[in-house]
This record gives structure tokens, C-alpha cells and sequence, in this order.
């Protein structure tokens, strides 16, 4: 008897342990040229989010160019391992938790899936590069006790063409870094990720298209998602990883969820509802799910009165009707 009743409160615990896992509710914090103060982590705190993404930059020349260079004296302060670090802090301080997401930046703006190498010797200067660029970000993460760490962002050429060396990477990567870990695919990418079982999080950057109207209605965009979501929940289901928004959002502009990862500034109709729309349709679909863990939405600006508005056509949602969307969101979904 004394046993069964053991066992009974057990599956208790266990159950309110599973319905209690904590929904990432992340900003992704773009660096900037001067460490941070409160000024600049006291608006992630008002806003209820409960994570921030960091993400350090390597630059490389060209699609085509092998050498990643990281951490110069050239970059901006939290583009390098010494912002890295106290950004953390200054974030962990508040109760902040943090991912750590290294980024590349290819000249002129190239997109990363496209980064390719035209020779064998090639490949091998730029995984010798990635590498020291992404472990010095391990044990950045390491020495901050960053929650995760995300080993690269849309970097789906480099990823088909030396998958043996993506599964190496990341046996490096855990001898150094203890916490969890993702890979940030584009949208588009995620199905054709070959390690997904290496890791802890499926991460997808979600720019998913959802709607053609110029103001797309919610109740729209959460008919656009169903087929997606379909598909994302079959890869919980396959690999019983949980599912990361490692970046989510919508411009303010018309058109909002028709191509979401559409950055180009000659799009400049700003359309405010089509942002709270498009945004209310994401949260709706998949935060109330056991096998979603949350996200981080892109971008937020740590000079946080300077940033966004009401006449602003980009990402972020600072000072912007759909800040208000988000941190109510954020707090009744901890």
C-alpha cells in the first residue's frame, strides 16, 4: 500500500512537472556598440520576457571567401566575446535567462544559405575558421552558464555540403558547453537538417508565408499555418525534440505574411495591424503546445526609446501597438 501510494504521488510530481515546463518567451538583443546598462535591460524585464538571445557576429568577405573573423577589435563591443559576456551578466542579473546565437555576416548583406565553397581546400580553411569561431562562443556560453547555445544560423549549403563535419562540430561543442543545444534553420531549411538528433532543440527561424492580404485578418494567417504546422509537429513527433522559434516576427507593413523574411527596405508601407495580426495568429497557434517551446522575437534593440514606432516599417516591435500584443502574451505564458 505504503508503495502504490508512493507511486501515485510520484505520477503527480511528474505530471505537474510536464504542465509546468516554462514556454520560452525570448527577444532576440541586437548588439550594439557600448555595453549595457539598465536602461537598456530594464525594457526586456517590462515586457515579460524571460530570455535573450545574444548574438556575437564573424564576418567573411564573400559567399564564396573561407575566413570567418571574429572577435576583432574592428567589431562593435557586443559583437565580440567580452560583450558576449556582459551582456549576459547584465541580463542574468535581471533574471534573464540567455541563448547564445553566433551569427555570420557575409558583405553586402549576402544570405548565409548561400555561403559555398568552390574547392576542397576551401572547405576545409572554412570549417577549420567556423570551428574556432563557434567554440570560442561555447566557451563563452560556458562561462556565462548561457541556458543554450545555438551552433550556427541559416547556413544550409555549408550544412549539406559537410554534414560529417557538422556531427564532429558538435561532439567538440559538447566537450566544452554543458547546457542545451540548437541550430537556427531558415524556414524552409529545417527538413533537410541531417542532426537533429544531436541536439536538444529543433530550432527553425519561422518566416513562414501564412497569407497573401495586404492586411491579413488572424483568423487568416491561422488558416496559413495549419499546413506548416502539420509538418513541424511531425518532426517533434520523429525526432521527440521540442520545437524553438530560434527567430520569429513581422515587419510593419503590408503584406506582412506573405514573406515574412523579406527585409528589404523599398517595402516601407507601414501597416501596424498587419504586424499585430500576423503576430497574434503565431502566438495563437502554437504556445498552448506541449511540444513548443517557446521563441525569440525578432529584433529587439537595446536603445529601447530610439528604436521602432508608429512610423517604423521593420521588425521590431518597440513602441509599436504590437509590444502591447507581445508583453500580455509574455505574461500569462510563462
Amino acid at each position: 500500500m505504503k508503495y502504490i501510494k508512493l507511486l501515485f504521488l510520484s505520477l503527480i510530481v511528474l505530471l505537474q512537472s510536464c504542465n509546468g515546463q516554462e514556454k520560452i518567451n525570448g527577444v532576440s538583443f541586437v548588439a550594439s556598440g557600448i555595453p549595457v546598462t539598465d536602461v537598456h535591460t530594464n525594457p526586456v524585464v517590462n515586457v515579460h520576457a524571460n530570455y535573450a538571445a545574444i548574438m556575437p557576429f564573424g564576418f567573411t568577405k564573400s559567399l564564396e571567401n573561407p575566413e570567418i573573423i571574429h572577435n576583432s577589435n574592428r567589431q562593435w563591443f557586443g559583437e565580440t566575446r567580452a560583450g558576449v559576456k556582459q551582456y549576459g551578466k547584465s541580463l542574468q542579473a535581471k533574471g534573464i535567462k540567455i541563448m547564445v546565437k553566433p551569427q555570420i555576416w557575409i558583405r553586402n548583406g549576402e544570405f548565409t544559405g548561400y555561403l559555398k565553397m568552390k574547392t576542397e581546400a576551401d572547405w576545409k580553411t572554412l570549417e577549420t575558421s567556423y570551428s574556432s569561431f563557434i567554440l570560442e562562443y561555447a566557451e563563452a556560453a560556458q562561462e556565462i552558464n548561457a541556458e543554450i547555445l545555438c551552433i550556427g544560423t541559416e547556413l544550409e549549403q555549408f550544412v549539406a555540403n559537410r554534414p560529417e563535419y557538422w556531427s564532429n562540430l558538435i561532439t567538440e561543442i559538447k566537450k566544452i558547453y554543458k547546457g542545451k543545444l540548437t541550430y537556427a534553420a531558415n524556414w524552409d531549411e529545417y527538413k533537410r537538417t541531417p542532426f537533429w538528433k544531436q541536439l536538444d532543440y529543433i530550432g527553425i527561424d519561422a518566416y513562414f508565408p501564412v497569407s497573401d492580404s495586404k492586411t491579413p485578418t488572424v483568423e487568416e494567417c491561422l488558416k496559413g499555418w495549419k499546413t506548416h504546422k502539420t509538418t513541424i509537429k511531425s518532426f517533434y513527433d520523429t525526432y521527440q525534440k521540442p520545437i524553438l522559434f530560434t527567430e520569429y516576427g513581422y515587419r510593419s507593413v503590408d503584406y506582412a505574411g506573405k514573406q515574412p523574411w523579406v527585409s528589404d527596405r523599398s517595402m516601407n508601407t507601414v501597416n501596424l495591424e498587419a504586424q499585430n495580426n500576423t503576430t497574434k495568429a503565431l502566438f495563437e497557434t502554437f504556445w498552448k503546445e506541449d511540444w513548443f517551446a517557446g521563441g525569440f522575437i525578432w529584433k529587439w534593440f537595446h536603445a529601447h526609446d530610439e528604436v521602432g514606432g508608429e512610423n517604423d516599417s521593420q521588425f521590431t516591435p518597440q513602441n509599436k501597438p504590437v509590444e502591447a500584443i507581445i508583453k500580455n502574451h509574455f505574461k500569462s505564458h510563462k
